[in-house]
């Protein structure tokens, strides 16, 4: 075992000296030792109460005969975060966070590992060090927020942002949203609905590295709890019998998560965050992919915010096995692939309780649309390119062909949408938010919510080369690749420029003449940001295009 390194020999007489300085005895070292990776702290609603389920993941180690022993890694809360500069540290701090996982247990050789996140980026850098080390090792998150109550009406973080422009338009008071900023989000977890924490947490469960109702039990649960205990005694399973995630992530489960992320309705995040995951245990998923497996699956979920249910529905319909045993109905799961549990999905699947508890959360026989809730669509303005979250796009805006309003940067946008300087029919293109325009690929939950409370959700669409939010709902077509910063076309649109959205045909064209886009770009120039942040000078320097998901060169 790889923990001897540190508790056996002659040699090891120091390392053992300060193992008992932690207060560990010798039969405790004689253990397996498994390190807890716990992301609590003051700041996430998310992560307020990681402690409370390290405990009882260290108690499941300790009853199934491990020492544990816990450490740290920061979070980044992307609502926090939103529509100022802090936001451009949240994505690089997904690889920040691998990074640092690996060089503790590395240098402090433990023999497996249990990963306690449950926000945006701490998911996927989680299950990111996990295939890069190798060793067994468990994710188990902190679960769904429930969902609020304002006026009779259920509520989440969402509905305060698509608030404020509800304010501005003269649609809501002050008064109103000030009750409903204290009603949104009840307690802790991760925000109600089907946003990027919960996706992710959705998805870990459904690729095979969280054991079932990871994504769904609410956080306020005891039986949150009775699954970590789990997962810290089902640890020691995984160890005995040698199962580690490249094990468990194979072509297999990289097809089971995305038809589930298509059944569900996930964050468009997920196609940042499951390409750059996946890498690290040696596949290439590209956004053909996606956009395959997109065609096949049917989005069988709209929860918040394309529909009106929660996280905590899905859970007392039945939660992802529910969902995933739907789909392998359908032919459109593995079930012969591996998971944590140490049984394959199929097995998983046939266990006693597994079924649709209610078909109004879980479309089995009435699917939503016969296509999942994400689609890529390409053309001359996003050759490599682009994503949008389709299952929360209005009919009217499938197809539609609009006139640009650019803007550099998001701060640009947002007062001249609250300002009603946008119309219906305008297409408003945000760039150079790219991950190296950015820096760090902003969301721009701000200006879609915005777009959506001044009541043009159903007229209006939202073009980037940055992100969104899961929260984001509409017209929002992001990830256009190339970004701006490396000369992709949508740095060559101008105001007054056509540009036609064909979602079903996967197409987002820019109806410039040829000619014309040759002299712009014969006359571009970059726009170069000073960039005060020394990490994120060294950030830009590495990282990949959106379309690999944004993650760093290793060369």
């Amino acid at each position: 075992m790889r923990g001897k390194l540190m508790t056996e020999g002659l040699e090891k007489a120091p390392h053992r000296s300060l193992l008992h300085a932690l207060g560990l005895t010798r039969e405790e070292m004689a253990r397996p030792l498994v390190g807890v990776v716990n992301a609590a702290n003051e700041i996430i609603p998310g992560h307020i109460h990681l402690n409370t389920l390290a405990e009882a993941v260290k108690a499941g180690i300790r009853m199934a005969g491990g020492t544990p022993m816990a450490f740290p890694a920061i979070g980044v809360c992307d609502g926090l975060a939103m529509n100022h500069g802090g936001m451009r540290f949240s994505l690089p701090s997904r690889e920040i966070i691998a990074d640092s996982i690996e060089i503790m247990a590395s240098a402090h050789p433990f023999d497996a590992l249990v990963m306690i996140p449950n926000c945006d980026k701490i998911v996927p850098a989680m299950l990111m060090a996990m295939l890069r080390l190798d060793i067994p090792a468990i994710l188990v998150s902190g679960g769904p927020m429930l969902p609020g109550r304002h006026r009779g009406q259920g509520c989440d973080l969402i509905t305060v942002f698509e608030a404020v422009g509800k304010v501005s338009r003269g649609q809501m008071d002050e008064a109103e949203l000030a009750e409903l900023e204290e009603e949104a989000c009840p307690g802790c977890g991760s925000c109600a609905g089907m946003f990027t924490a919960n996706s992710m947490n959705c998805l870990s469960e459904s690729i095979g590295l969280a054991l079932p109702g990871n994504g769904t039990i609410p956080a306020v649960s005891a039986a949150r709890v009775r699954l970590a205990k789990k997962a810290g005694m089902q640890i020691m399973e995984l160890l005995a019998k040698k199962i580690t995630p490249r094990m468990i992530v194979t072509e297999k489960s990289v097809r089971n998560a995305i038809a589930m992320d298509m059944a569900l309705g996930c964050s468009t995040n997920t196609v940042l965050h499951l390409p750059a995951v996946f890498a690290e245990a040696g596949l290439d998923v590209d956004l053909t992919v996606f956009d395959e497996i997109s065609r096949k699956t049917p989005n069988l979920c709209k929860l918040s915010p394309a529909g009106t249910h929660y996280l905590s529905d899905l859970d007392q319909a039945g939660g992802i096995p529910a969902v995933m045993k739907t789909l392998a109905g359908k032919g459109l799961i593995h079930e012969d692939a591996l998971t944590v549990t140490g049984a394959t999905v199929g097995e998983n699947l046939a266990a006693p309780g597994v079924t649709v508890k209610d078909t109004d959360i879980i479309r089995v026989d009435a699917p939503y649309s016969p296509q999942g809730g994400i689609a890529i669509l390409r053309g001359n303005l996003a050759p490599d390119g682009a994503v949008v979250k389709q299952s929360a796009v209005a009919a009217s805006m499938m197809r539609r062909t609009g006139t640009a309003k650019v803007f550099d940067s998001e701060e640009q946008a947002i007062p001249v949408i609250l300002g009603g300087g946008i119309k219906a029919g305008d297409v408003v293109v945000i760039r150079y938010e790219g991950p190296k325009g950015g820096p760090g690929m902003r969301e721009m939950l701000s200006p879609t919510a915005a777009i959506m409370g001044m009541g043009l959700g159903g007229e209006v669409a939202l073009l980037t080369d940055g992100r969104f939010s899961g929260g984001t709902r509409g017209a929002a077509i992001g990830h256009i690749s190339p970004e701006a910063a490396e000369g992709g076309p949508i740095a060559l649109v101008e105001d007054g420029d056509e540009i036609e959205i064909d979602i079903p045909g996967r197409v987002l064209v820019l109806k410039v003449p040829e000619e014309e886009l040759a002299r712009r770009r014969e006359a571009w120039t970059p726009r170069v940001k000073a960039i005060d942040s020394p990490f994120l000078r060294r950030y830009v320097k590495t990282v990949m295009s959106a379309a690999h998901g944004a993650r760093h060169r290793n060369e």
